[in-house]
């Protein structure tokens, strides 16, 4: 084995390839225990509150961003349609998403205002999922999102999922 460098490139005595691996494995155990003990020492890890409330704002944020292209998705169909019945499909589907949207941040309120601090609806087109920021949910606060989705949305209990976060 040849290693450049040493003495132009001539061949390393057993005796320093010995004392290079050692030095090396010893470097490596004390980087290991400086990561170990300085990430005790770390006070900022995000606690569970911070992190429900970072994946909703981020959940939220993605849900906007997926609506807003797929509106100008549509905007585009209808710009460079050729038929009527093109343009009319495509306002449709832009419409029914924008009646989707508001229904979502009218139930969000909704569930907001029942006692929580944030809440995330998503309504899709046989089921909607609701997203509370709760550290646990009873059964009784189960029910109540779920009396007020279904008397919002006429969707079956059965199609509505409650989960907390």
């Amino acid at each position: 084995m040849k290693i450049f460098g040493f003495k132009g490139g001539s061949k390393m005595s057993k005796k320093k390839k010995i004392f290079v691996l050692v030095a090396m494995t010893l470097l490596l155990v004390v980087t290991g225990y400086l990561n170990i003990a300085l990430s005790k020492n770390n006070s900022d890890v995000p606690s569970s509150t911070t992190v429900s409330a970072s994946f909703l704002a981020s959940y939220r944020s993605n849900k906007t961003a997926t609506r807003q292209s797929m509106l100008e998705y549509y905007n585009s169909i209808i710009a460079s349609a050729t038929t009527a019945d093109q343009i009319e499909e495509a306002n449709n589907l832009k419409i029914q998403l924008a009646k989707r949207m508001e229904n979502e941040t009218i139930l969000e309120s909704m569930v907001m205002a029942s006692g929580y601090e944030d809440a995330v609806v998503t309504i899709a087109d046989q089921n909607t999922t609701v997203m509370v920021k709760s550290d646990g949910l009873t059964s009784d606060e189960v029910s109540k999102i779920l009396t007020i989705l279904v008397n919002e949305t006429k969707v079956s209990a059965t199609n509505v999922k409650v989960m907390s976060v």
